[in-house]
């Protein structure tokens, strides 16, 4: 597929606190959604838009990941004596997905840190982000359809969800200048507002499209009150000199950041699986859950 978006950077270099102790010595991004880490689900969506290189944002404790994108010489020579095939072919697909770079952070200092760690390896493109905390199960990937509206505007995109009234203060969400269907042109930006002074019910989701300018903007961004510089903090600074859109992503989307989420993931994609469904819905049916 082609497309005029060639690079995503991935942020993963957070700790996951929510998760523990599963992620004392695993990162969050590589806990399992029925037998696939969340990050390999990120890396198939990104590939499925088009994108051909995929910059992974690393801390000191997520080698793992970086081993489960690279090439296992060991598994792979024992998967073919055995005649695993099927196996061994899940194994090189991964790490065939796409050319991978990662760059350390070396400190957790937001996401907008995060970000301007990639600078010297995007370069002077527009390119794609994606966190770890959000699956859209869609036809179309939910990278492609913020790519789809960057091809029409050429600039930057940023992926709404609708959210209940009472949940908005957990988000990020815009106020519209002017809609059309489901594409916004964003007036502004608000970090966790309470419920009655919400601008709207569009929360941001970790999916983008960004123009290169993000940069000089992050660097502009004055950092928070925590030290940390955060990605909505550059687009404050970015929307003063560039358009910035909205699009409310189709799909069901799951917040794999939070336990409950991840849960819902893990039960509806195996009820996907046709070699799961059956035996899980059989399963489900036995419980008592009065």
């Amino acid at each position: 597929m082609k497309s005029s978006i060639k690079k995503a950077v991935l942020p993963a270099a957070g700790f996951g606190t929510r998760f523990l102790p599963a992620t004392k010595a695993q990162p969050k991004e590589m806990l399992p959604i029925v037998d696939k880490p969340v990050i390999q689900y990120l890396v198939e969506e990104a590939v499925a838009s088009g994108i051909e290189e995929i910059i992974i944002i690393t801390g000191s404790s997520k080698r793992a990941i970086e081993d489960h994108f690279d090439y296992n010489f060991e598994l792979e020579y024992v998967l073919e004596k055995k005649g695993k095939k099927k196996l061994l072919k899940k194994v090189q697909d991964v790490r065939d997905l796409a050319k991978f770079v990662y760059v350390r952070q070396p400190m957790p200092r937001g996401d907008g840190d995060a970000i301007l760690r990639a600078r010297d390896v995007v370069g002077d493109e527009p390119f794609a982000v994606l966190f770890g905390d959000d699956l859209v199960a869609h036809q179309t990937p939910a990278l492609q359809q913020l790519i789809n509206v960057y091809e029409q505007k050429q600039s930057s995109v940023i992926g709404l969800n609708k959210v209940p009234q009472h949940d908005v203060e957990k988000y990020g969400v815009i106020k519209p200048r002017s809609s059309e269907n489901r594409t916004h042109h964003i007036e502004s930006l608000v970090e966790k507002p309470k419920p009655a002074d919400a601008p709207s019910d569009l929360a941001i989701i970790g999916k983008y499209i960004v123009t290169p300018e993000i940069f000089e903007a992050l660097d502009k961004a004055a950092a928070s009150n925590d030290g940390e510089i955060r990605l909505i903090d550059g687009f404050r600074t970015l929307i003063n000199t560039q358009d910035i859109y909205g699009y409310e992503l189709e799909g069901k989307r799951y917040d794999t950041g939070h336990t409950f989420g991840f849960i819902k993931a893990t039960l509806d994609f195996a009820l996907k699986r046709k070699d799961l469904s059956s035996q899980l819905k059989k399963y489900l049916r036995s419980l008592d859950l009065g």
